[in-house]
């Protein structure tokens, strides 16, 4: 996914790993001071993903702990994945480099990964179970979780203090009885279109509800089961308190532009939206609140769709003990701590969430995190959400008034026709 950190909401962190546990050489490990002396390492991170400070004490760090010196390079979200696989297939490919982490099982399933066990029993151990997901297909370890991010409520407090409200609600019940009182006081209670489809995937989350199932050695389209309708119907009740188009995503029109005007009491976003909104107009600022998206009980948020990166190493590098002696460092608590709190994004760890404190949207971001997830990790996936995604046709449908199974049955065809896609 694309995304860059924004400091006062927060969207990254690096991942590292470790690996100096031993070698297969006869030799032994090379770990420690010096012992990779006049080798270079080749670190590919996208633009936006590394503050300037965290980069320079991860740097001062390698070398000295290594010997080596690093070769960091910037690359651009915008075909990126094409020059990754292009450089994995060549001779000498990047020896670290951050990858999206639901892009992650394609490149492991085409063998440009190297396996990453070793790194994961020296420094991940105690990695949040839904950020390290993504980073293991076919139960080996391919990658590290580095940094995520989630959407949040994004609220305006003026528009909730005159409606009455005065707390942000702890549940998803109390959510719908404060956007009633947001109508009664003659606003729009909540910005949501009818394709924000990354917040319908986070109820889907929570459902435990699954978009594809295996069929004859085949992913096929698992739209219909009746956990997806019930997340719908939680969608529906959603944008039952709202004038947005149903036709329609939260990019089009934008929708913090849309809170700007100062006549909506929330949307659901990531939390550098209210960057956006601010800068259409600026006195909105003062007003902007956030808070965790409500679930069905207090004591467990609503489910969230994680999106973020891993680190992973080439299989094709001739460095990959270097390799992981880098991931070692990057992953330390003390630099991804260092990478919450200077980048905003929620670190791999949720004892290292203290590092968030004083950054509102993160903290409001930080509680879902062990419940949030995914899109499906297939390979086969990417190829559903091209535009145009029919399960965003899907949520149009039952919006305009067509029952689960119908709007289903309508768009079951061409997503099977995608997930059949070779990659």
């Amino acid at each position: 996914m694309k995304r860059k950190i924004i400091a006062a909401v927060g969207v990254a962190a690096l991942m590292t790993t470790a690996a100096a546990c031993g070698s297969d050489d006869d030799g032994g490990s090379k770990g420690g001071a010096d012992g990779f002396k006049g080798e270079t390492l080749t670190f590919w991170a996208m633009d936006g993903s590394t503050p300037d400070q965290w980069l320079k004490d991860v740097t001062a760090e390698f070398e000295k702990k290594t010997g080596a010196k690093l070769d960091y390079k910037v690359q651009q979200w915008n075909g990126i994945q094409q020059k990754l696989t292009t450089a994995l297939s060549e001779e000498n490919p990047p020896d670290v480099f951050e990858i999206g982490n639901t892009q992650t099982p394609a490149y492991a399933k085409t063998g440009g990964l190297a396996e990453l066990a070793d790194v994961k029993e020296a420094v991940g151990t105690d990695w949040t179970p839904s950020t390290a997901k993504s980073a293991v297909v076919d139960g080996k370890q391919y990658a590290a979780p580095w940094y995520f991010a989630n959407r949040v409520v994004v609220y305006n407090k003026s528009i909730f203090k005159e409606a009455g409200i005065k707390a942000p609600p702890k549940t998803r019940d109390q959510f719908f009885k404060d956007l009633a009182k947001i109508d009664k006081a003659g606003y729009e209670p909540i910005y949501m279109p009818g394709q924000n489809w990354y917040f319908f995937d986070g109820l889907l989350i929570a459902k435990d509800a699954q978009l594809v199932k295996k069929e004859g050695g085949k992913w096929v389209s698992n739209l219909a089961d009746p956990k997806v309708g019930e997340a719908m119907e939680i969608y529906k009740k959603y944008a039952s308190y709202t004038n947005a188009p149903k036709d329609k995503d939260e990019a089009t029109p934008q929708q913090a532009e849309v809170f700007a005007k100062g006549k909506t009491g929330a949307f659901v976003g990531m939390g550098w939206e209210a960057a956006t909104a601010i800068k259409a107009n600026k006195k909105i600022e003062k007003d902007i609140g956030y808070f965790t998206i409500p679930g069905e009980t207090a004591d467990k948020p609503e489910g969230v769709f994680l999106g973020g990166s891993n680190l992973a190493v080439a299989e094709g590098s001739e460095k990959q003990e270097l390799a992981k002696e880098f991931l070692k460092i990057v992953l330390s608590d003390k630099f991804e701590g260092q990478l919450a709190k200077e980048g905003g994004i929620i670190p791999n760890k949720e004892s290292l969430q203290k590092q968030l404190n004083g950054n509102p949207a993160a903290q409001a971001a930080a509680p879902a995190v062990a419940g949030g997830g995914t899109t499906p990790l297939i390979p086969e996936w990417a190829a559903v959400e091209n535009p145009p995604n029919p399960v965003k046709r899907y949520m149009t449908l039952v919006l305009q008034g067509e029952s689960h199974e119908a709007a289903a049955e309508k768009v079951e065809g061409d997503m099977n026709k995608r997930l059949s896609q070779k990659q």
